[in-house]
């Protein structure tokens, strides 16, 4: 009789445990429906991956503009996108991992009914605003995308005009705006601005801000109407920063130290760039030590295009191959330089030459150096706007190109937009320094006649053609 209820007894307590016989069949570890909020933390965090990812197979931007180099294999700094399939690589996670999964949050947010009203706006408009940066760095990236048809049901969708693309984010982004209000959105999965809803309104003008001076030079009066309009709301202090803070133990940890920092990995595959380093050193520059490495004392960076000996030469400063380096999607110091550009071009937003000094304060201190640094770096001939070589668009071109450092997607879209700094293609380079990424082989497979359109309609599927707002 003991054995019987020794067999009887678990069996009762299992029983008591479940539900129904289903619940046996759930897997807890992996569950087959996922919430509106974790869709939404995942979309942030591979959107943060594929932006401050340094691999070579993903992201070459920072070799591009010569941030960083590397030691032995010069494919990447070279322009050879094809080897690796960059463009499919870069691609991919956008659209299947990030504005998919944005999507699908969205979806379970509208049918949620057990969120309050205000709660459910909140959700909708910083969903949106993650979605409509994401669709900027595609069109930013390559121009005409699939846009209208994408994440549907349609296999092979059109690709939309890039210049319509950019009317529509606007759009959408006053949408998100009127939505926002005090209070919650995700609670811990919004990774971003952590639950902190008025800084994604904040996010949201500085983004219309980002947008509006890249049409500056094709869409006067659009640019023109954002700035005035979203420049009192957009970010005022470095405490506003779109940054997403990384954790210090995989998979959660910045991708920089994956292949960096000596915990990860015992490769040696990068350092510093010699135009940024070059082009520092002379300005004497107080960020260097935030940036880099020293090699006895000295700040040396690598030739772009050729083997670099990895002893002989500056790396990647130890703060940023941490595994909590937090990535940036937007800063203030960015802000007040489209601010000193908008100035400097039609008098609005008020003084060129302060918001320029406010947009170098903010980089330095955001970086660790102090505002008497800060002063005494802006006190130097070349750098004062008043003494500063060049118009306005070398002025803020060559320091926004230094503050835009580890940020390649960025540093890269300002030097084609402004034409500043100049610089000189790699040794041993396959083409121009590109402006723009392919399309991946894989749409020419799967969806050939509207990538061939598509081609055709932009002036060629090359990393030579200009973007629609690249004019100058």
């Amino acid at each position: 009789m003991k054995k019987i209820l020794i067999y009887i007894l678990p069996v009762m307590l299992l029983a008591s445990c479940a539900k129904n016989l289903e619940d046996y069949n759930i897997d807890q570890k992996n569950p087959s429906m996922v919430s509106a909020s974790g869709m939404f933390g995942n979309a942030l965090k591979q959107l943060a991956d594929n932006q401050a990812s340094p691999s070579v197979n993903i992201n070459v931007l920072r070799f591009w503009m010569q941030q960083w180099t590397t030691t032995t294999y010069q494919d990447e700094p070279r322009y050879n996108i094809t080897t690796r399939n960059i463009p499919l690589n870069y691609w991919t996670p956008f659209y299947r991992e990030v504005l998919i999964d944005l999507k699908e949050s969205r979806r379970l947010t509208e049918a949620d009914s057990d969120i309050s009203a205000a709660v459910k706006n909140n959700r909708i408009a910083v969903t949106e605003v993650a979605a409509v940066y994401t669709w900027s760095v595609l069109v930013n990236t390559w121009g005409d995308v699939p846009y209208s048809e994408a994440l549907g049901t349609v296999n092979q969708p059109k690709y939309d005009k890039a210049a319509d693309i950019y009317a529509d984010l606007f759009k959408r982004l006053d949408a998100a705006i009127a939505l926002i209000t005090p209070g919650s959105n995700f609670g811990s999965t919004d990774l971003l601005y952590h639950d902190n809803t008025a800084g994604w309104l904040k996010f949201a003008h500085s983004l219309k801000l980002k947008l509006a001076i890249t049409l500056a030079d094709v869409d006067e009066p659009t640019a023109r109407a954002v700035i005035t309009t979203s420049a009192p709301n957009a970010f005022t202090s470095n405490s506003d920063n779109a940054a997403f803070q990384y954790l210090g133990s995989t998979p959660n940890n910045n991708p920089i130290s994956n292949a960096i920092n000596p915990t990860y990995t015992s490769r040696q595959d990068y350092v510093a760039g010699e135009t940024l380093v070059n082009k520092m050193n002379a300005l004497d520059d107080p960020r260097r030590v935030f940036y880099f490495t020293t090699v006895n004392g000295v700040f040396i960076g690598g030739k772009i295009g050729v083997n670099n000996t990895y002893a002989n030469f500056s790396h990647v400063s130890n703060d940023i191959i941490e595994p909590t380096f937090e990535a940036l999607f937007m800063d203030y110091s960015e802000v007040e330089f489209i601010l000193a550009e908008a100035a400097a071009r039609w008098g609005i937003a008020g003084n060129p030459a302060a918001h320029y000094s406010n947009a170098i304060t903010a980089s330095i201190t955001y970086w660790g150096g102090t505002p008497a640094q800060a002063i005494a770096y802006l006190e130097k001939p070349a750098v004062l706007y008043a003494s500063a070589a060049g118009n306005y668009k070398q002025k803020i071109g060559e320091q926004k190109y230094i503050a835009l450092y580890n940020r390649g997607y960025d540093a890269w879209t300002e030097w084609r937009r402004l034409d500043y700094p100049v610089l000189t293609p790699a040794t041993g380079a396959l083409s121009v320094i590109p402006l723009r990424l392919t399309y991946p082989t894989s749409e020419r497979t799967l969806n050939k006649a509207n990538v061939e359109s598509a081609a055709a309609a932009i002036g060629g599927d090359a990393v030579g053609t200009k973007l629609f707002w690249d004019k100058f």
